[in-house]
């Protein structure tokens, strides 16, 4: 892919580490050096995240009405808030999470090899995010299809008019399920949290509500979208996927090269508590900063040629995760997930045909990114089929 479309950063990296873009008629300057980007993730008292339903990009305040534990507050209330669900987020680690996520994988590979052709967003990387995420949370999986009716975003994957409306399903949603494991209590998530203890008391609903809106929605598209330019990636190299299948250990490396390159998440917001200056730029109390991610993940004095991608590179300091604090909760999930996929496709595909593309661009004043795809039909080739 051009490098310009991946990385429309990269000019002002090198000439400034700086870029001042309109985010919803706020100026804001964001972060695009590694080393800068690295520093403000460990200053929160000068880029706090305690700004409840503005991190994001648009900003989420006509969609939700909660604040997301423990992505949109500070220490010590993100310390402990992180520590409580980590049990949940860590579940993808276990043995038994593992084989699951690898016999959903290959369950979707043989169904999408059955086909003469698959999309590759709705029709895969949506079922396989919902369902991988039925395991994490301990759920069962038929819970899955009401996931997978939402799209690749639970918000944004409607119109505009759609959204509000949107967001209400969703927390009504979220009020069910709570309620449903009051009334019968399990293992699961819901289950967990109505009898958390949260700062020396019983956590409140709109606090676990904030932690359930955050597994669903934090890590939805940004799972789809590494799934889905993984593939479009290995349909347009056939050699790394026979460069995998040679040595399945090689597996581990090229999924964290993958998530560097396709940086699913552009960046997210931090807010400066008082007037300051970042890298030459003011920003007003409470205004708001970027931390660019995908920026950061093609820094050329961190990652040599950084416009290419090494399925071998090591070391790789990428930052697709995010850094420090709040460094993502869902990545053993996302991580799991992407390998699990490789192993499957390894295991049973000769090669993946594009039959068609349609990259997803990421709009903004000043710059134009592409980001997986809207959509990506394919055929995959059977192993035990001749190339012809």
């Amino acid at each position: 892919m051009d490098p310009e479309q991946i990385d429309p950063f990269e000019q002002k990296r090198k000439e400034a580490g700086v870029l001042p873009c309109d985010f919803e008629g706020e100026r804001v300057p964001m972060i695009l050096r590694h080393a800068d980007v690295k520093a403000a993730t460990k200053d929160w008292h000068k880029f706090s995240s305690d700004a409840p339903r503005r991190l994001s990009f648009p900003t989420e305040e006509e969609v939700r009405s909660m604040r997301q534990f423990p992505l949109e507050v500070d220490p010590p209330q993100q310390t402990e808030s992180r520590k409580l669900v980590e049990p949940y987020f860590a579940r993808p680690k276990l043995p038994e999470v593992i084989a699951q996520v690898e016999a959903l994988a290959r369950r979707l590979v043989a169904d999408a090899l059955r086909q003469d052709s698959i999309e590759l967003v709705r029709d895969f990387a949506v079922v396989y995010q919902s369902k991988a995420l039925t395991y994490m949370l301990n759920m069962p999986e038929a819970e899955a299809d009401v996931w997978i009716s939402w799209g690749t975003h639970v918000y944004r994957d409607v119109d505009a008019a759609g959204k509000v409306e949107r967001g209400r399903q969703f927390e009504a949603y979220l009020h069910s399920l709570f309620d449903k494991a009051l009334a019968h209590p399990g293992e699961d998530l819901f289950s967990y949290l109505n009898k958390a203890t949260f700062q020396g008391r019983p956590m409140m609903r709109e606090e676990a509500m904030g932690i359930a809106n955050l597994a669903f929605a934090g890590g939805r598209d940004t799972v789809i979208n590494a799934v889905t330019a993984s593939l479009g990636y290995l349909g347009g190299h056939a050699e790394a996927l026979e460069y995998l299948r040679q040595d399945p250990k090689r597996i581990v490396n090229a999924c964290e090269e993958l998530f560097r390159y396709i940086s699913p998440l552009t960046h997210i917001g931090r807010v400066c508590p008082i007037d300051t200056e970042v890298m030459g730029v003011p920003v007003k109390p409470k205004g708001k900063v970027s931390l660019c991610w995908s920026s950061a993940n093609y820094d050329e004095t961190i990652f040599p040629n950084p416009h290419e991608v090494h399925l071998d590179r090591k070391p790789n300091a990428h930052m697709a995760f995010g850094f420090g604090l709040h460094l993502c909760l869902g990545a053993p999930q996302a991580r799991l997930v992407l390998r699990s996929l490789m192993k499957a496709l390894c295991e049973q595909v000769q090669r993946i045909e594009i039959l068609k593309a349609e990259p997803h661009f990421e709009v903004e004043a000043e710059y134009r990114r592409a980001v997986g795809y809207d959509a990506l039909r394919a055929r995959l080739i059977p192993l035990n089929k001749s190339a012809g």
